[in-house]
């Protein structure tokens, strides 16, 4: 009788065990669903730096010219503003440089350096040059040299900024808007009419029918080659209580030009912005910064029109104002979540005729020990170095999204209809680019811009992709886009309390 008993209560105690295992199997299968949308972190976390990168020594050879130049003066401080995001899984850092072109090396050595010091890895790390025309040379291009030791003085500088941004990072929310300013940005090529576009006659190209620059209302001038960017994405970050951490923008014209050395409207930009929002006074340190967008056939000059005035002070104002106007609108996230890729493209090189080098080493030959002065001599030295390079360089692609805001980073100087063509065909809405990022590459000209010929087309350290590099890469970048929004696609953005 007593064994009777004990059976029946194992046998009850196994029912019960039964039933709740099925209730509780169930409940799991019922809520699976909810389950894969939440966060995958607990928190959002942000931190911005900008570190000083000026020059310790001068003078120093400055980028952006034909031929090239010196400087000694110190017109304003160059920096590397820095933001680390962080979502609770993925932490991924932005560098904007003061900087004209970056090399692809230079920037592995300071994606290496911060990676070691904060963990990052290499490939959710993005480095951009603002693309400023009155910064000290690190990539020899065109006539001018590099600054060696500046060079190795400034990736070290990149990566302690990135570190010290990462030791910033405390929980913060986010959102964007995008504003917009036509009145800073044109294309600046143009078809003229036949025989009156400039020539080069190392440029492997010929009957040259475009020209850059061609001045205003010329009238062989017949029409602009391309359209402009005149976005400006505003992607802001702040503490939980409202207060300014930091903002990314983007604007998409060439740059507007500053004496000696200085970081051109890209600074104003953000020291205005700063003032618009009330953000100057934040401890820590609020910190701005506005990349490159597609200015390859791009500037502040409208042509069509009588010259007006500008500088750099006018033109970071102007994007400032468009940015705060942007920023007034903006819907902040508690959460969002942070997906980036990147791709490695292997593209051909345009190489020069022996015929091109011959003639090239005959005009050299007469140089004696001077540096070349003219864009046939420039071009001649060109020439012989693009016959020396290897058939193939690698571009590096790079797509993030944060939340539905989706950024596409190429180390070119792209034009603004293939800018607009990913904005475009992005699943990502908005979303921005950003060149000159992760190496430099030179102008990426749509294959029918070759047809037209003209600077930015002419062979050279400047321009030496294959003719069918832009469409390769347009498409490259798209899939990215898709393949960065297809990723954590049912995450779902937490809105801001």
């Amino acid at each position: 009788m007593a064994s009777r008993t004990y059976s029946r209560s194992s046998h009850c105690r196994s029912s019960w065990r039964f039933v709740l295992f099925g209730t509780v199997l169930f409940t799991l299968v019922q809520i699976a669903p909810v389950i894969g949308k939440l966060p995958q972190g607990n928190t959002f976390r942000a931190g911005a730096y900008a570190i000083d990168v000026t020059p310790r020594k001068l003078p120093v050879i400055v980028n952006g010219g034909m031929c090239e130049r010196k400087s000694s003066t110190i017109t304003d401080r160059l920096h590397a503003r820095c933001l680390v995001l962080d979502d609770g899984s993925t932490q991924i850092a932005f560098a904007i440089v003061d900087n004209c072109v970056i090399p692809g090396s230079l920037m592995n050595k300071a994606k290496a350096a911060a990676e070691q010091k904060t963990g990052i890895p290499v490939d959710r790390i993005l480095i951009s040059a603002t693309h400023a025309h009155s910064t000290p040379s690190v990539c020899s291009v065109l006539g001018s040299g590099q600054n060696d030791e500046y060079a190795e003085y400034l990736w070290h500088r990149i990566a302690e900024g990135i570190e010290k941004a990462c030791k910033r990072l405390a929980t913060a929310r986010i959102g964007w808007a995008v504003g917009k300013d036509p009145k800073n940005v044109f294309c600046r090529r143009f078809l003229m009419k036949p025989g009156t576009a400039a020539t080069n006659p190392f440029s492997g190209t010929s009957n040259d029918r475009a020209q850059m620059n061609p001045g205003y209302q010329n009238p062989n001038a017949i029409r602009r080659t391309g359209v402009a960017d005149t976005e400006v994405p505003v992607l802001s970050v702040q503490s939980l209580d409202g207060k300014p951490v930091a903002i990314l923008a983007a604007y998409s014209t060439h740059y507007a030009g500053a004496p000696g050395l200085s970081a051109d409207y890209f600074a104003v930009f953000a020291k205005r912005i700063g003032q618009l929002i009330g953000a100057e006074n934040n401890s820590p340190s609020f910190v701005a910064m506005i990349a490159n967008g597609t200015s390859g056939d791009a500037n502040c000059c409208d042509f069509v029109n009588p010259p007006r005035k500008y500088d750099r002070m006018t033109v970071g104002n102007d994007v400032a104002q468009a940015a705060f106007e942007a920023y007034r609108t903006i819907e902040y996230y508690d959460w969002v979540p942070i997906v980036m890729a990147e791709r490695t493209l292997a593209l051909g090189v345009r190489k020069p005729t022996q015929q091109e080098v011959a003639d090239a080493k005959k005009l050299l030959a007469k140089l004696g020990y001077r540096l070349p002065a003219t864009i046939p001599e420039v071009y001649a030295r060109e020439t012989l170095l693009m016959d020396q390079w290897p058939s193939t360089h690698d571009v590096k692609l790079q797509a993030i999204r944060i939340g539905q805001l989706g950024i596409a980073a190429f180390p070119c100087e792209v034009y603004g209809n293939t800018g607009l063509a990913i904005k475009k065909q992005s699943p990502l809405k908005p979303t921005f680019n950003i060149e000159l990022a992760n190496g430099y590459a030179g102008y990426l000209p749509p294959p029918d811009q070759f047809e037209l010929g003209g600077y930015t087309t002419w062979r050279a350290r400047s321009s030496f992709l294959e003719v069918q590099a832009e469409p390769k890469i347009r498409q490259a970048a798209i899939q990215l886009l898709k393949q960065v929004a297809q990723r954590r696609g049912n995450a779902a953005l937490v809105p801001a309390k």
